[in-house]
């Protein structure tokens, strides 16, 4: 099960970081405004923030649906041959493939979590980390056409299909059997301080997410440059997520503040220094901590807070991905369009006031102690 796990999360991040890494790029060489860019991104997470809710109301993240959602994101990846060029056919495609990928990662993190635990599950979920900083350093060479990296996009989401069956066939349990007996115990309104907390960190990585590159060689960094860029911040994330099992022992939601005050930091030096190779190699030093060391102690948190434990990662999924990434890439997107210096100014204060968030909700917390 160890070897299955590491190969999806190498194949699923692969896909991730030809998503995040070169299709903004793709669709501004093709000839869509910072908007337009901004639309796209933003539509395929506000279906992922929708679909935790069906699943409240009966629908089940079982094994069917689970498989349906793979045939699902192979169809929609070979879609974007037709729809490329074409604006809402482009918004459908990618709003489908943010279906199915959303619904493929929470099954398999509550695979992971339930069945190797939180210490050892950032060694496995390395393999995706590495998996993202290889693709990215291949195709950056292949990229003579915006239809390589379909073809690369295409060629990977088959292969991580195939490996998410073989995932799911092997489990040897899988949590969500477990949890029927439970009713939801999840009310976001009254741990709103911690969901807001979640969806603020992740809407501050729009700005990144998005328009890190274009960001970027607009400014006179060259696109390798920017590769390199991005794969030190995955080479430390890589460090962090196999060291990482320590940190989790502690209490999780100090290690988010943490995470997020870094994120903090590591957006203002963006904006303050954005021709500094020095100062953006540092700042993407902080990768280590925004995102693994984030990542890992939400899942974690929310694992052992709530009972329900398959709709807590979906809620996860939906609210930081979904809302979270919907919201990061309209302001994103406005904010570079008409304020384009000021991008990652903006993500700091949204990190901000996810800090705010989150230490007001440890605090409510340690109240009730």
């Amino acid at each position: 099960m160890i070897l299955l796990l590491s190969v999806f999360y190498y194949f699923y991040f692969s896909i991730v970081g030809i998503y995040v890494i070169f299709l903004p790029k793709v669709l501004s060489g093709v000839g869509y405004s910072a908007s337009e860019i901004g639309i796209v991104f933003a539509a395929a997470p506000l279906i992922r923030f929708i679909l935790p809710f069906l699943f409240i109301k009966g629908l089940q993240l079982n094994s069917k649906i689970f498989n349906a959602a793979l045939v699902l994101v192979v169809v929609s990846a070979a879609s974007f041959y037709l729809s490329l060029e074409h604006f809402y056919f482009l918004l459908l495609s990618n709003i489908a493939l943010g279906v199915g990928l959303s619904l493929i990662l929470p099954y398999v993190e509550l695979i992971s979590l339930d069945s190797i635990g939180k210490e050892r599950y950032g060694k496995v979920r390395l393999f995706g980390s590495l998996g993202f900083i290889i693709v990215a350093l291949v195709l950056v060479r292949f990229l003579s056409s915006a239809w390589v990296a379909l073809d690369f996009l295409t060629v990977l989401t088959l292969v991580m299909t195939i490996v998410a069956y073989f995932v799911q066939r092997h489990s040897i349990k899988i949590a969500v059997k477990k949890e029927e007996i439970f009713h939801n115990d999840i009310n976001l309104f009254k741990d709103y301080k911690l969901w807001l907390g979640l969806l603020l960190m992740q809407t501050s990585f729009g700005s990144f997410y998005n328009f890190f590159t274009i960001y970027e060689t607009d400014r006179g960094i060259s696109l390798d440059m920017t590769i390199y860029l991005w794969s030190f911040g995955v080479i430390v994330e890589v460090g962090m997520l196999f060291f990482q099992g320590r940190f989790l022992r502690a209490n999780l939601l100090s290690v988010l503040q943490v995470t997020i005050f870094a994120t903090i930091i590591r957006w203002f030096l963006v904006f303050a220094f954005p021709t500094t190779l020095g100062v953006l190699f540092f700042a993407q030093s902080l990768h280590a901590l925004s995102f693994a060391l984030f990542h890992s102690a939400a899942i974690s948190y929310l694992f052992f807070h709530y009972k329900h434990k398959s709709l807590a990662q979906q809620f996860f999924s939906g609210i930081t991905y979904g809302l979270g990434g919907l919201l990061g890439a309209l302001v994103a997107g406005f904010v570079y369009e008409y304020f384009a210096s000021y991008l990652f100014l903006s993500s700091s204060f949204i990190a901000l006031a996810a800090f705010c968030m989150i230490s007001w909700y440890k605090k409510e917390q340690a109240s009730l102690a």
